[in-house]
C-alpha cells in the first residue's frame, strides 16, 4: 500500500463524531471546500446537526462586507466578504440585489441579512451569501439610506429601520417626521414606532448617522458629525434623551457595538502632529469614555496615495462588531484599502474600569482579490455569517 493510500485509509477509518469535530474547527470557507472532498465529508457537513455543533465548538467572528456600486454600468458592481478567522477575502456574486437589472436606491446589511430598497416603499431582504430575496409589505413611510438593525423578537428575527431621507416628488421632504419602523418577519407587517428625536433632523440618513445594537435591547443612533447620541429601547419602544459624545479634538466618529460596551472610533486632531485615528471605550449608561487605542501612523498613511491632500481624511469610514473595528478608504485609492483593530478583553465584570484588561492589536487587511473596479458608492458593514445558511443548497461561498 502506498503512502497516499495509507493516508486515505486513515481518514476513512475515522468515526463520524471525530470527523465532525475536526471539520468543525475549520474556517467557514474551508468547511464548504471540505464538503467537496468525498461523500463522507459531504454527508458530515450537510447534516442538519453539524452547524449547531460547529457553532458550539468554535465561536466564529463576524465578517467584514464591502460592496461597490457603479451607477452607470451595473455589471461593474462587485461585492466581497472578509473572513477574519481565515484571514482572506471571498468574492461574492457581483449584484447581491433582488434583481440585477433593478435600480437600487439603497443597500446595506446587518445581523445576517442583506437589505435593499428598489423603489420608494419597496423593502427587500435576503440571508447573507444566499437567497432567496423577499419583498416586504410596504413601509408606512418611504425611506432612502436608513439605518437598519436586526434583533430577535419572540424567537424570530425582526428589523428596525430608523431615519433615512424621505422624498416627495423627487425632492427631500424637509418636514419628514424621522420615522422609525419595526418589521416582523413572521407576520410580514410593519409597526410604526416613536420617531427619531428632532435633534437628528439636520442629517437623518446612514450617510450622517451610525447605529449600534447592544445586547439585542438598545439600538443606539449616533451623529457622525454632530456627535449626538440617543438609544431606542426595543422592549419599551421608547427613546432615551439625546446626549453628546465627543472626546476632545474629534472631527468625525462612528459608534460601534463591542460585547457589553460601546466603542467610539474617529479621526481627531493631534496637538503634536497630523490628525490621528483613535478608539474610545464608552459606558452605554453614562456615556463616559476612555481612550483605548490609536492607529499607528504608518497604517493610517497606507490608506492613502499621498500625504499632501488636506481633505483626504474625509473618505475614511469605519464599521465594526464584537471586538473587530475596520477602518477603510471609500475612495478608489489603492483599491479601497482597510485596516483592522482587534479588541480583546479578559474580564466581563460590569464594575471594571472601561479600559481594564483591554488589549488592542492593529493590522492591515489583505488587499481585495483580483481586479477591482471603480465605484460611485461603497457600502460596508460587519455581520455574523450563519453556517447553516451557507451550507444549505444555493450557498454563496466557494
Amino acid at each position: 500500500m502506498t503512502t497516499t493510500e495509507n493516508r486515505t485509509a486513515g481518514w476513512a477509518s475515522l468515526s463520524w463524531d471525530l470527523t465532525e469535530l475536526i471539520l468543525s474547527y475549520l474556517p467557514l470557507r474551508s468547511i464548504v471546500r471540505a464538503g467537496a472532498v468525498c461523500r463522507q465529508w459531504r454527508a458530515v457537513v450537510t447534516d442538519p446537526a453539524f452547524a449547531a455543533r460547529a457553532a458550539a465548538t468554535r465561536q466564529r467572528r463576524p465578517w467584514f462586507f464591502l460592496c461597490g456600486q457603479n451607477n452607470v454600468v451595473l455589471r461593474k458592481n462587485q461585492a466581497f466578504g472578509f473572513d477574519p478567522d481565515a484571514g482572506e477575502w471571498v468574492a461574492l456574486p457581483p449584484s447581491p440585489h433582488p434583481s440585477a437589472a433593478a435600480h437600487v436606491d439603497c443597500f446595506s446589511g446587518a445581523g445576517g441579512f442583506f437589505f435593499a430598497t428598489t423603489s420608494s416603499t419597496r423593502f427587500c431582504y435576503a440571508p447573507l451569501l444566499r437567497g432567496p430575496w423577499r419583498e416586504t409589505s410596504p413601509l408606512h413611510f418611504s425611506r432612502c439610506n436608513p439605518l437598519v438593525g436586526v434583533f430577535a423578537g419572540s424567537g424570530r428575527p425582526r428589523f428596525i429601520v430608523a431615519g433615512g431621507a424621505r422624498f416627495v416628488g423627487g425632492l427631500v421632504d424637509i418636514e419628514d417626521r424621522l420615522a422609525v419602523e419595526i418589521y416582523d418577519t413572521a407576520s410580514d407587517s410593519w409597526e410604526l414606532c416613536p420617531p427619531l428625536p428632532p435633534d437628528y433632523r439636520g442629517g437623518n440618513s446612514s450617510q450622517w448617522l451610525s447605529g449600534a445594537l447592544l445586547d439585542g435591547r438598545l439600538f443606539f443612533v449616533f451623529g457622525i458629525y454632530s456627535c449626538s447620541v440617543a438609544a431606542f429601547d426595543l422592549g419599551r419602544r421608547a427613546w432615551t434623551g439625546v446626549r453628546t459624545l465627543q472626546p476632545p479634538g474629534v472631527l468625525f466618529s462612528f459608534l460601534l457595538a463591542c460585547g457589553d460596551r460601546l466603542v467610539l472610533a474617529g479621526l481627531c486632531n493631534s496637538p503634536d502632529g497630523p490628525p490621528c485615528f483613535a478608539l474610545w471605550a464608552v459606558d452605554p449608561r453614562t456615556m463616559d469614555f476612555a481612550e483605548i487605542a490609536v492607529m499607528p501612523h504608518d497604517l493610517l498613511a497606507s490608506l492613502f496615495d499621498t500625504d499632501d491632500d488636506d481633505n483626504k481624511f474625509a473618505s475614511l469610514k469605519c464599521v465594526g462588531l464584537d471586538g473587530l473595528v475596520y477602518v477603510f478608504n471609500e475612495d478608489h485609492h489603492k483599491a479601497y484599502p482597510a485596516c483592522v483593530c482587534e479588541i480583546t478583553t479578559t474580564t466581563t465584570s460590569s464594575s471594571a474600569p472601561l479600559t481594564q484588561n483591554l488589549t488592542c492589536r492593529w493590522s492591515k487587511v489583505p488587499p481585495l482579490p483580483g481586479t477591482v473596479n471603480r465605484f460611485h458608492k461603497v457600502i460596508a458593514f460587519c455581520s455574523p455569517v450563519v453556517l447553516r445558511a451557507v451550507l444549505a443548497p444555493g450557498g454563496g461561498v466557494h
